[in-house]
């Protein structure tokens, strides 16, 4: 049993002598601490971790090791800036004899958060939030991003138009020119004011944050309130009749295009970090295709393909 086992990774060279960008594993899951306000259970997440190869006659890293560094993080911290800077600098140091200098961490998971109703005082229900928190050692420095996708109604501006001009007409059409009683036209609305609706459809907005390295935590759920509040209509779990009415409410006071969405989100990202990007989708529910816009800031390029 003392038998010394093969090492092909340390004995062998490449039979191509070429250095590797990144080398390392994808997929692990791990429960992870957060270091965010509200959110303080364990969470399931799926971590990629990897290291550079820059030399051409080592065989292969030593994933074993990135692996049991990963389970000490998730045991022992939360993740936060500061954390994922110290787990990245063990991840190189780890492979000093594979003469890594960088190493990556990317983090996927839902979070969830209890929101409470438009109306209903004391009535609450959970969203989930998808987020990715991306993170690179490079040159002696961190280089962190998260993205969440935020889930809103989004009501068409045209649509909205082309129905009031119906209900126009409609009314029109019933009352005639003149004077008319204001109680004859509150029972003509209460029956006839559903005449034509406009269309409007879940949508989804998919921002892209750089956060600073000295930031003392990503601000996940701060992000994603100030992604809601710039929008005006993110939809709702709980709800009782008053909420609902209240929705509907916010749906008709923020009509939106895919164009409007991103520009919206855009501009209240602008100023809080140094380089954002915005992807927005509203699955549209008058076509069998979906609308789509992005933008971006400071130097980022636009978000493409993010939904496919």
């Amino acid at each position: 049993m003392n038998t010394p086992l093969p090492d092909v990774a340390s004995s062998e060279f490449s039979q191509s002598l070429l250095p590797l960008d990144w080398v390392g594993m994808r997929g692990i899951d791990i429960p992870l601490i957060l270091d965010e306000p509200g959110v303080g259970a364990p969470i399931h997440a799926r971590a990629d971790l990897q290291v550079d190869l820059p030399m051409p006659q080592i065989k292969g890293i030593h994933m074993s090791r990135l692996y049991t560094l990963l389970d000490r993080f998730a045991e022992h911290h939360a993740v936060s800036p500061a954390s994922l800077a110290a787990l990245l600098q063990l991840m190189v140091s780890s492979h000093a004899d594979c003469h890594s200098s960088q190493a990556s961490v990317r983090l996927s998971f839902d979070l969830l958060s209890k929101r409470p109703a438009l109306i209903t005082q004391g009535l609450s229900g959970w969203k989930s939030y998808p987020v990715v928190v991306e993170a690179q050692w490079r040159e002696g420095r961190l280089a962190l991003t998260v993205s969440v996708d935020v889930t809103y109604s989004s009501t068409c501006p045209c649509s909205a138009a082309l129905s009031r001009q119906l209900l126009e007409q409609a009314f029109t059409g019933h009352f005639g020119s003149g004077s008319v009683d204001a109680d004859a036209v509150a029972t003509w609305l209460r029956r006839n004011g559903s005449h034509a609706t406009p269309h409007s459809q879940r949508s989804v907005a998919r921002v892209q944050v750089n956060v600073d390295e000295d930031a003392e935590r990503l601000g996940l759920l701060g992000l994603i309130d100030v992604i809601e509040d710039a929008l005006g209509t993110p939809v709702q779990t709980a709800v009782k009749r008053a909420d609902e009415q209240a929705f509907a409410r916010l749906n008709g006071q923020n009509l939106m295009y895919v164009e409007d969405a991103a520009r919206k989100v855009q501009q209240a990202l602008t100023g809080r970090f140094a380089a954002s990007s915005v992807s927005v989708r509203h699955f549209e529910s008058l076509h069998p295709h979906d609308a789509v816009a992005s933008a971006s800031y400071s130097g980022m390029s636009p978000a493409r393909g993010q939904f496919a």
